[in-house]
């Protein structure tokens, strides 16, 4: 960067394990990165970075005219939108200013928030991510952009720096839930199977690994059914995603699909599926742990 131009200005409201690796990210792309979480460990750890930190999001607004809102759920951002105790994140955006929706959300929810910042001259950026912090972090995620032209010309720069993977899904907003929830359903779909066949395999008698590696060059390999089988065989269920996000996300996919009319095979029971493993206690698991309940299904 130009020592003659300022460097861009940013702000990122939650900052856990995506969020966390997109700060990292933008800073060592050389951007001014404020931050908030309510989590002050994950702030400090980027306060050493260089961040700068702030006690609430509405602190962020007043320095930073883009902000991108990296929180876990709909209840979150209700949160930002309608503090109780806390300033209020509306007093300090400015007509101008561009919030990035980066969360797995509903469509229809996407749209009720971008017509509220659209009534204080805010534009929004619907863009959900995919692909893990290591890739978050590397820049190699997945952004899936729904904006309206102007806004994605202007933003480019910023796109650009959190990902060589920025697919354009169109202008209308909800289209890049859409797309994350479409994406997310296969994902949990596939990691359902993934868990299933590791589990027979073990009642056929069959080497795991053995068997994943066949797999993984053979026509039922799935990069998430790889990734998390994985780790299971090796009991390695520290979690990096916890079993409640792919939970929320197969069933926002499923409503999406009935409030569209369509009927799946597949989905339904994939989302039935991480509902009772989240019942059945590894809610706060791996989502590898998958394969603990698909054995437990067995006794």
């Amino acid at each position: 960067m130009s020592p003659l131009q300022p460097a861009p200005v940013v702000g990122l409201v939650g900052v856990g394990n995506m969020g966390g690796a997109m700060a990292r990210r933008l800073l060592h792309q050389g951007f001014v990165v404020h931050v908030h979480d309510i989590d002050l460990a994950k702030t400090e750890a980027l306060k050493v970075l260089g961040a700068i930190v702030h006690g609430s999001a509405a602190s962020i607004s007043e320095q930073a005219r883009t902000v991108i809102i990296c929180v876990v759920d709909h209840k979150q951002v209700d949160q930002l939108l309608d503090p109780k105790g806390a300033p209020s994140w509306w007093s300090t955006l400015q007509s101008g200013d561009t919030v990035f929706l980066c969360p797995t959300l509903s469509p229809d929810f996407v749209e009720s928030v971008a017509s509220r910042l659209r009534a204080h001259g805010v534009s929004t950026v619907d863009a959900p991510m995919s692909g893990g912090p290591v890739r978050a972090e590397a820049g190699t995620m997945s952004l899936m952009v729904a904006c309206e032209d102007a806004v994605f010309v202007c933003q480019e720069k910023l796109l650009n720096a959190l990902s060589s993977h920025v697919f354009r899904v169109g202008t209308r907003i909800g289209d890049g839930a859409r797309t994350k929830l479409v994406n997310n359903l296969l994902a949990g779909i596939n990691l359902v199977g993934a868990a299933e066949v590791m589990a027979l395999s073990e009642h056929l008698g069959l080497s795991l690994d053995t068997t994943l590696s066949v797999i993984e060059q053979s026509s039922g390999q799935s990069w998430i059914g790889s990734e998390r089988m994985r780790r299971a065989l090796v009991n390695d269920f520290a979690p990096r995603a916890h079993m409640t996000l792919l939970t929320k996300d197969t069933g926002l996919a499923v409503d999406a699909a009935k409030t569209a009319g369509f009927h799946g095979v597949l989905g339904p029971l994939a989302a039935q599926a991480f509902a009772k493993a989240c019942q059945a206690g590894l809610a706060d698991a791996d989502d590898a742990a998958m394969l603990q309940w698909v054995r437990q299904q067995q006794k």
